[in-house]
């Protein structure tokens, strides 16, 4: 049998994906990183994207994530993420009718209001990501 390791993936809401995995791939800031067993430990933010997680041989599943942290440590990835959510529970309808309400809202924001700008455009993002990642079920 092939080593594997846990990965969970964690939100401030609940834990949303527990597995024994063969690679996780995951969007930090530096750039993407593929995580095997025996793993050097490492602590690196998240960027919004998405996760890949491997099982049994050419299984995957795909996560979308809104940013956060991930840690390896031993055979252990935790991702600790602002907010995610797997392919297979993303509304499509939903993401898109927040994504309009996102694109209407910053069209109507002054252009002064920096922080209320941010705060769309990572709604945005967001939306964007889960629409990109609901396609690869």
């Amino acid at each position: 049998m092939a080593r594997t390791l846990i990965c969970e993936i964690v939100t401030p809401e609940r834990i949303v994906y527990t597995n024994e995995v063969e690679m996780v791939v995951a969007p930090t800031i530096d750039g993407e990183i593929g995580i095997l067993p025996l793993h050097s430990p490492l602590v690196s933010a998240l960027k919004p994207g998405e996760i890949r997680v491997r099982f049994d041989g050419d299984e995957v599943e795909w996560f979308a994530v809104a940013g956060g942290y991930v840690q390896i440590h031993e055979d252990k990835v935790i991702i600790l993420a602002d907010a995610a959510v797997a392919s297979s529970q993303i509304d499509v309808d939903r993401a898109r009718s927040a994504k309009e309400l996102a694109e209407k809202r910053m069209a109507e924001l002054p252009v002064d209001a920096e922080a209320d700008i941010d705060a769309c455009e990572r709604d945005l993002k967001w939306c964007e990501i889960q629409l990109e990642v609901a396609g690869k079920k």
